[in-house]
């Protein structure tokens, strides 16, 4: 049953990452947190693991998105994406770092409030305004530190926050989106790489762990994930991207609220 769960969980995913174009990290982690409890995994690494496991998950549906963005629509800003990945790599070293000193229950309520406020800026449709134009490499260094270290926290790919900086800085909304996804590599790889690190030292890991890396899960999920992403990508041309957008506020609302209880 914990199998089946991990394979349901990367369906549902992959259907989301094709049908809104996210990385499946704000699903991911809470429903990882439930089935690594029912696996009676040690209650102090439950949440540290649900994160470093969703990120590892990322880089593949980063990669996929990256395909799509770049050869289908030529729509990535590589030089955006050149000033702002060594923060992001920077930062999310950093987000696991920070993550390893936090008590499991300080990471869960982090991540909770979190959830809730992606919940009320895509439920309300809340966007900036384009206010300024692109900061210099100092500035891009320090967004990217900042991007990657908060995403890498709650197990992320950053489109929350980055999408809403660049659209700030004045880059169109479609150029936003798909350099965003670009972004979310550098954040997957350097989060989950820190959250190995960091978990080396944990004597209560289950066996086919690298640190806070869970591997059978991270494998069912990556597979699952990648045969129903086809899929979301078909039902998004048919239904309105409003609608959809408020399904899925609504489904973030309900999990930040249970991380929270």
């Amino acid at each position: 049953m914990i199998y089946i769960a991990y394979i349901l969980l990367g369906m549902v995913a992959g259907f989301l990452a094709g049908l809104l174009g996210v990385g499946g990290g704000l699903v991911i982690v809470p429903v990882l947190i439930l089935v690594f409890q029912a696996s009676h995994f040690a209650p102090d690494i439950i949440v540290h693991m649900a994160i470093a496991t969703s990120l590892a998950t990322i880089v593949f549906t980063s990669l996929s998105s990256i395909y799509a963005h770049h050869f289908h629509h030529q729509a990535i800003r590589w030089d955006v994406v050149k000033h702002l990945a060594p923060g992001i790599v920077v930062g999310a070293l950093l987000g696991a770092v920070i993550a390893d000193m936090i008590s499991a229950s300080g990471l869960r309520r982090f991540f909770g409030f979190f959830e809730l406020f992606v919940a009320l800026q895509m439920g309300l449709n809340l966007r900036p305004h384009a206010g300024r134009q692109l900061p210099g490499k100092p500035g891009q260094f320090i967004a990217g530190t900042v991007i990657g270290s908060i995403s890498a926290i709650v197990g992320i790919g950053g489109g929350t926050l980055t999408v809403p900086f660049l659209v700030w800085c004045n880059v169109r909304m479609q150029n936003a989106v798909a350099t965003s996804s670009a972004c979310g590599l550098p954040i997957a790889i350097a989060g989950a790489a820190g959250f190995m690190l960091t978990g080396l030292n944990e004597v209560d890991l289950p066996a086919w762990s690298s640190g806070y890396v869970y591997w059978p899960a991270w494998l069912m999920i990556v597979v699952s994930s990648i045969l129903f992403a086809p899929l979301g990508a078909k039902v998004a041309h048919r239904v309105p991207a409003a609608r959809l957008k408020r399904f899925f506020a609504l489904l973030l609302l309900l999990l930040g609220l249970r991380m929270l209880w």
